[in-house]
């Protein structure tokens, strides 16, 4: 079962070595990590994705709440939350190919950020789906790289 996580923690040195340890000592993957500072700068945030039973993903929360410089520790399951992941794609910008990869472009909704003689470099931000959506589409096009972020997460705000 996948699952998102996110953990407030102290903004110090070997937090996040710390906090990743954890994971490869147990032999658990991460398959998404995103860390920044919050709007304390001596907080971070870590958002990260991993997968696992209900008592594995049970125990990763336990040890991590163990973990000196942990403040908080948020589950995602069983609520409502967004998240979102940001890519950087760089493809080859034929001359045929412009227009398909404009309408491309208009039709996700994302950017091109920058514009070279031979590529477009696009940036799209949406779920996993969305991103993986406009690569399958992309690729008989000819990307060059993909560079991600990784997914952050926030809990939805209450419906008034």
């Amino acid at each position: 079962m996948r699952r998102t996580i996110a953990i407030l923690v102290e903004n110090q040195p070997g937090v996040l070595s710390r906090v990743t340890g954890l994971f490869s000592g147990r032999g658990f993957n991460i398959e998404s990590l995103c860390v920044a500072e919050t709007i304390k700068s001596e907080i971070s945030r870590i958002t990260l994705v991993t997968s696992g039973s209900p008592a594995i993903i049970e125990q990763i929360i336990k040890q991590l709440n163990k973990l000196i410089n942990v403040i908080k520790v948020i589950d995602f399951y069983d609520t409502e939350f967004v998240e979102r992941e940001m890519a950087l794609i760089k493809i080859k910008a034929e001359t045929q190919s412009r227009a398909e990869i404009l309408r491309i472009v208009d039709i996700f909704r994302c950017k091109v950020i920058d514009v070279s003689q031979r590529y477009y470099t696009l940036e799209v931000t949406g779920n996993e789906n969305k991103i993986q959506a406009i690569i399958d589409l992309l690729k008989h096009l000819g990307i060059v790289e993909i560079v991600k972020t990784g997914i952050v997460a926030i809990n939805r705000s209450k419906k008034d």
